[in-house]
């Protein structure tokens, strides 16, 4: 019984914070600061108590993975034939 009851303290609390990084995070897309950085890290922290942040968080990481892909891909014809 008083397991239980601590399991649901945990959870909420990992729910308050979680949910307060997230929330910030968010905000920082209008707002100055790494959102790119503080969005992860609130799923990461809801991720260790809700399934739904953790599948976020592995799309989320997928979605950027993809991005920094983008960028680092050579471009075709710049410094070719050039020696």
């Amino acid at each position: 019984m008083v397991a239980l009851a601590l399991k649901k303290v945990k959870r909420a609390i990992v729910a308050i914070i979680g949910g307060t990084v997230l929330a910030l995070g968010i905000a920082m897309i209008v707002l100055p600061g790494p959102a790119i950085l503080v969005i992860p890290l609130g799923l990461g922290i809801l991720a260790t108590e809700f399934l739904w942040a953790r599948q976020l968080l592995h799309k989320t990481k997928g979605y950027i993975a993809r991005k920094r892909s983008f960028r680092t891909k050579p471009v075709a014809g710049i410094n070719e034939g050039h020696a």
